[in-house]
């Protein structure tokens, strides 16, 4: 059982508001709440386990707000939610098979192309594009693909789903992001079912976190519904370009000892 400081927990706690905020706009929270939990000493495992519970808490307000404004409708797309929550049960079966260290060399460049796509793209907008793709063929191959990485690795989740939607659903920037919530709240469900039977999660910890992450996604889903792309895009942007440059840092990402950097 992992023991923490009461200042430690402040930490962690401060740190899951800011994390709900962010998530809730651009997707990336989990750029801020692994580090933090490492950071306190919990066990890399655990500290996975534990940002899926407290994760819940941040895309489940999230969920919740957007579905309460009508920009998400949660029983149309239910069975969009359950092949995204089947993908990640699967992805964190698997995530001990899986060769981890490729998707760790090409996450930074493929989260850097995100970035470029949002920032570049003209007419990047809160209304409804051209349809790439229909509804059902997207429920059943884009939308568990995600889930399965989430389960699998995590950090981009929220962008991915973010890039889908708009690229290939033709959806605006707000009802994106109010989907890409949905979305990602499913997958965190099976992630956390996942890594709840093999019991590594650190469940107090997880629990104040989570209620800190409900306040900060609850904001964060306010003021995106109140200025929607003015501040989802430069948000989503800055998020993907900050955790690309957080992957790239670390001293244990292969594609540094690839380089030989």
């Amino acid at each position: 059982m992992f023991d923490i400081a009461t200042e430690t927990l402040l930490f962690l706690t401060a740190a899951a508001f800011i994390a709900g905020f962010i998530d809730s706009i651009a997707g990336g929270g989990g750029l801020i709440t692994i580090p933090a939990l490492l950071l306190s000493g919990m066990p890399p495992v655990e500290a996975l386990g534990t940002n899926k519970l407290q994760s819940l808490f941040g895309s489940g307000s999230a969920t919740i707000s957007y579905a309460a404004k009508g920009h998400v409708d949660i029983r149309k797309q239910l069975p969009a939610a359950a092949m995204s929550c089947a993908g990640s049960v699967l992805g964190a079966l698997l995530a001990t098979v899986l060769p981890g260290d490729i998707l760790r060399i090409f996450m930074p460049i493929l989260l850097v192309a995100i970035a470029l796509y949002f920032a570049l793209k003209p007419n990047m907008d809160d209304v409804d594009r051209t349809q790439r793709m229909t509804p059902f063929l997207f429920g059943v191959t884009v939308v568990p693909a995600i889930g399965f990485y989430d389960g699998v690795f995590g950090p981009g989740t929220g962008s991915f789903f973010m890039l889908a939607f708009v690229a290939l659903a033709g959806y605006g920037v707000l009802k994106a992001t109010a989907h890409t919530k949905l979305l990602n709240f499913a997958s965190n469900i099976g992630a956390f079912g996942a890594f709840a039977l093999v019991g590594v999660i650190a469940w107090k910890v997880g629990i104040v976190m989570g209620i800190a992450q409900f306040l900060g996604a609850r904001l964060g889903a306010y003021m995106a519904m109140r200025s929607g792309a003015k501040l989802i895009k430069p948000l989503l942007i800055g998020t993907c370009v900050a955790l690309a440059v957080r992957l790239l840092v670390d001293p244990a990402n292969p594609f540094r000892i690839m380089m030989g950097i």
